[in-house]
C-alpha cells in the first residue's frame, strides 16, 4: 500500500521524568523532542509530481513552504514520507524562533517565497514510514531507524533536512535533558520502544519536557478572590512595566485556598487596566480576569516553551506563594525559565 495524505501520525504521552532504568524496557530509544511543528512529508511516487507536507491535524501547507517542497525535489528520492518536526530559522535573532514558524504556516502562496528568504525552514526528520514507495508501518521502529539513518548517508543530506538525535544511552539522555534544553529549540525528550510498530493516530511514545522552578509576579486571577481558578503571572521589564507571561493551569483546592488567604482586589492605577488576556497562547478567546494588587510572588513550575518576548506558550503549574519574595525579587521579564528570584 502507497501512503497518501491524510496519515495520522503516533503520539506520545507525557510523563514528568525518565523512569527509573528497572522499570524501563529493554531497548529504548530516547529522541530529541524539538519546539516546532509536527509535519509529514511526501515526495512524489514519480518524476513530476507534487511534494505534499501535512501538519499532525492533516492539512496541507506545501504552499507555505516552497522552500522546502522545492529541496525535496532536488534532494530527496520518490515515493518517501517522512515524519518529523518543522522549524524556522530568525537570522536576526540567530536562533529557532517559533513566532516565525507561525508565521511561515499561515503565509499564502504569494507571500511565502518572501517570507521563505529572510526566514529559511528546516525538517528534522525522526521517523521514515515509506521508502521507495515501500510502507514501513508494520516495521519495528529500530528497523526504521536504520532505514532513516541510510537515507541520509546515501543521499549526503545536509540542510534543509536534518536526522535527529537519538541515542539508547540513558545517561546520554538524562545529559540531554539536562543540558541540551538550555538551547533555543529543545525542549526535552520522546522515548520510543526499539520494537515497536508505527501505529498512526496512538499514544504509544513517551514524551518528557524539562521544567523549571522560577518566579512571577501574581497580576491577575479567574473565578472570585476567596475562590481563586487560574493565576495571570506578569514580570516587569527593564522599564518597570509588568508584562503578562503567562497563566496557570487551574489550582486544586488546597492552592486556591494557600492563595486566597494572600488576595486583595486591585486599587485604582493597576498596570494590566483594560488588558484582554488570550484563554491560550496565540488564541482569540479571552479569560474573565479579575485585576489584584500585584504584591504576592508565585513560585512555578514552567517548560522550555517561551517566545521570544519572554511569554510562556503553554500553561504553568504553581507551585506555592514566596512570600519571602517582593515583586522586585522576580526575574526580569524575557529572563526565561531557568532564572530564579535574586
Amino acid at each position: 500500500m502507497v501512503l497518501r495524505p491524510p496519515v495520522e501520525p503516533m503520539l506520545a504521552r507525557a510523563a514528568e521524568t525518565i523512569p527509573p532504568a528497572r522499570l524501563l524496557a529493554s531497548g529504548v530509544a530516547y529522541e530529541q523532542k524539538l519546539d516546532g511543528h509536527r509535519a509529514l512529508l511526501f515526495t512524489p511516487a514519480g518524476p513530476g509530481g507534487p511534494v505534499l507536507l501535512q501538519t499532525r491535524r492533516g492539512s496541507l501547507i506545501q504552499d507555505a513552504f516552497p522552500d522546502l517542497g522545492a529541496a525535496a525535489v532536488e534532494q530527496l528520492p520518490t515515493g518517501l514520507v517522512l515524519d518529523g518536526e518543522l522549524l524556522v530559522w530568525d537570522p536576526e535573532a540567530s536562533a529557532l524562533s517559533f513566532e516565525a514558524l507561525q508565521r511561515r504556516a499561515a503565509a499564502r502562496a504569494r507571500s511565502a517565497p518572501a517570507l521563505a528568504a529572510r526566514t529559511p525552514a528546516y525538517f528534522v526528520a525522526f521517523d521514515v514510514l515509506q521508502i521507495d514507495g515501500q510502507e514501513l508501518l508494520q516495521r519495528p521502529y529500530r528497523d526504521r531507524r536504520t532505514r532513516l539513518e541510510e537515507l541520509f548517508a546515501d543521499h549526503a543530506l545536509g540542510a534543509p533536512w536534518t536526522l535527529c538525535p537519538m541515542t539508547t544511552d540513558v545517561a546520554k539522555a538524562r545529559e540531554w535533558l539536562e543540558t541540551w534544553t538550555d538551547v533555543s529549540g529543545v525542549e526535552g525528550l520522546v522515548l520510543k520502544g526499539m520494537s515497536t510498530r508505527y501505529l498512526p493516530g496512538h499514544r504509544g511514545w513517551t514524551k518528557i519536557r524539562r521544567r523549571d522552578t522560577t518566579e512571577a509576579v501574581i497580576g491577575a486571577v479567574t473565578g472570585t478572590l476567596t475562590r481563586p481558578q487560574l493565576l495571570i503571572l506578569g514580570r516587569h521589564d527593564e522599564t518597570g512595566q509588568l508584562r503578562a507571561v503567562g497563566r496557570t493551569v487551574p489550582l486544586r483546592p488546597d492552592q486556591a485556598r494557600q492563595v486566597a488567604e494572600h488576595l486583595a482586589a486591585a486599587g485604582p492605577g493597576h498596570p494590566w487596566t483594560g488588558v484582554r488576556f488570550a484563554a491560550s497562547w496565540g488564541s482569540r478567546d479571552a479569560l474573565d480576569a479579575l485585576l489584584v494588587r500585584p504584591e504576592l510572588v508565585a513560585e512555578i513550575s514552567a517548560d522550555r516553551a517561551v517566545d521570544r518576548g519572554g511569554v510562556f506558550r503553554h500553561p504553568l503549574r504553581f507551585k506555592r506563594l514566596r512570600l519571602d519574595v517582593t515583586p522586585e525579587d522576580v526575574p526580569r521579564f524575557g529572563a526565561g525559565p531557568s532564572a530564579a528570584a535574586r
